[in-house]
């Protein structure tokens, strides 16, 4: 195995062959063994050292009863300490994964969480510890929570998990990354290969009239996806913990890093089709579908016709009503720091923006086009101007970094971007009624309480960019409004996509004790220390 006092090994030699994905179906009270161990990964023409749980990318895809709990017993033979984290499950604190609930597995080492499923929906696993490593490796598998009512969700013919993701290569391996410290700080590590299940060119087949319930998550380090499926019908009937109040035809759906959507699609028309992502300047195919002639049997077609609204949900809308003009309980802001020197400790003579090279000063400052910090321009032509002179990125090229719908799209800084770190690039979250950043954030909350927060994306920073702010287990949320405008659909969250300059209340319902993350899940924001703490007592 080649490897580096500072790099993680890359050699493939001895390796088994990474598998496909496959369902485990799990009852209350049974065991499931875990591994996290290497594997050889083919990626077009590039075969690639990885990461897996149990041998495939993505990992076991584990199908549960609402209410059950299993024992997993996990054994780490992967490259560095591990855990592994349940995102999105209400469970008990010592088993959420985290530095802060267990001690970290050691490699060789093993350890056993009770994980419990109280809630439906899709769910998903990973590493806590270096995710920027873990997860870009392919440390990622689902969770489906099958709900004890059978007429929770419409009715579907069959159902299928999706994982959206990307990964960077370079010279047919994955990108190298140091063992020291997190790269790519600032916009996060952005792929050049889009993978769906761990594949490059992923097929499925549909038939004529089928209902296929899709549930996507978005695995990727920071890449948000926009996925459509011209020639079907989507009608969106869940999110991250659940269905959504009113059931809708949609178009498109957007899925910041782990997010999950789940949405029922109606093949209407026999042939091939194509599960793309768009982007404002490109449309990437994902995944090519064959509808056969064959027709699906019984007819779903008046069924899929009907918009249900979920009275659940529905009751909830009647509480949170109070809340919606009410002041928030809790304000946090979003912000970077940013601070690349000349090379050589030079004395700038002028100032640039990486992604607007057309943007000069002679003084200190930000781009009026995007808001991003001005750097030495000397800094910016060694890094390589940006994206410019690298083949794996020319699909970059002509795009501007408009941040159109306050999301960043692209990695438009390639160069830069790798030459950030948590020591040059500080994300945070700041408290605004103490102006506590970050570990130093000390929010305590009772079972039972209900917390307005108020999550401001402040564009006065050093780089505006978008965030996906995820809570752990302490409970679930609902976000009430963005920009003052009351959320129209409610589904229950523990992930909220908030772009560039906005800003997004939400309502947490604490329903568990124990010590509890709260952070940016763009992987290399929250290894730049974006990222905080609360408790939550009896």
């Amino acid at each position: 195995m080649s490897t580096t006092r500072d790099h993680f090994p890359t050699d493939v030699a001895g390796l088994p062959e990474a598998r496909a994905s496959e369902p485990v179906e799990l009852s209350d009270g049974d065991r499931f063994d875990l591994r996290i161990a290497p594997v050889a990964k083919r990626l077009g023409d590039a075969t690639v050292r990885m990461l897996s749980y149990n041998g495939s990318i993505p990992g076991p895809a584990l199908r549960v009863r609402e209410g059950s709990e299993i024992v997993v017993d996990i054994e780490n033979q992967g490259d560095m300490e591990a855990t592994v984290h349940w995102h999105g499950l209400r469970l008990e604190n010592r088993y959420d994964g985290t530095h802060e609930t267990q001690t970290p597995m050691a490699v060789g080492e093993r350890y056993s969480a009770r994980v419990s499923f109280p809630d439906p929906g899709v769910y998903w696993y990973h590493p806590h510890i270096r995710e920027d490593y873990g997860q870009e490796m392919g440390l990622y598998a689902n969770v489906i929570v099958e709900p004890a009512d059978p007429d929770y969700w419409p009715p579907a013919h069959r159902e299928l998990a999706l994982t959206l993701d990307d990964i960077l290569l370079e010279d047919g391996k994955v990108a190298p990354f140091s063992r020291a410290e997190t790269t790519y700080a600032a916009m996060g590590r952005f792929g050049d290969v889009l993978l769906v299940n761990g594949e490059t060119d992923l097929s499925l087949e549909a038939k004529l009239g089928e209902v296929i319930r899709l549930y996507l998550t978005n695995t990727a380090n920071t890449r948000v996806f926009k996925v459509a499926l011209p020639g079907a019908r989507m009608k969106l009937v869940g999110g991250d913990s659940g269905r959504v109040e009113h059931e809708e035809f949609v178009e498109d759906l957007i899925l910041a890093p782990s997010e999950r959507v789940v949405v029922d699609v109606l093949f209407q028309q026999a042939g091939d089709l194509v599960l793309e992502h768009h982007t404002p300047e490109r449309v990437y195919p994902l995944a090519a579908i064959r509808v056969s002639d064959a027709r699906a049997e019984p007819s779903l077609d008046e069924q899929f016709g009907a918009l249900r609204t979920n009275p659940d949900m529905a009751a909830e809308r009647e509480r949170i009503a109070p809340y919606l003009d009410a002041e928030p309980d809790k304000s946090l802001a979003f912000l970077a720091e940013m601070d690349m020197e000349a090379p050589q400790g030079d004395a700038p003579s002028e100032y640039t923006c990486p992604m607007h090279p057309e943007v000069v000063s002679d003084q200190p400052g930000h781009c009026p086009d995007c808001g991003m910090k001005l750097l030495p321009a000397q800094l910016v032509a060694e890094a390589g101007g940006g994206h410019e002179g690298h083949d794996h990125h020319d699909h970059h090229e002509g795009h501007s970094h408009a941040t159109a719908d306050g999301i960043e799209w692209e990695d438009d800084m390639v160069d830069v971007n790798r030459l950030t770190t948590p020591s040059n690039m500080r994300w945070k979250l700041i408290d605004r009624d103490t102006g506590a950043e970050n570990t130093a954030i000390e929010w305590r909350f009772r079972v039972g309480d209900r917390i307005k927060i108020r999550l401001l994306n402040e564009m006065a920073g050093d780089h505006p960019m978008h965030h996906p702010f995820h809570v752990h287990g302490a409970g679930r949320f609902l976000v009430l409004s963005r920009d003052g405008v009351t959320n129209p659909n409610l589904v229950w969250k523990d992930t909220v996509l908030v772009r560039a300059g906005e800003t997004v209340d939400i309502l947490l319902d604490v329903s568990n004790v124990g010590l509890w993350m709260a952070h940016c899940h763009i992987a290399e924001h929250h290894e730049s220390g974006m990222m905080f703490s609360f408790e939550v007592t009896e």
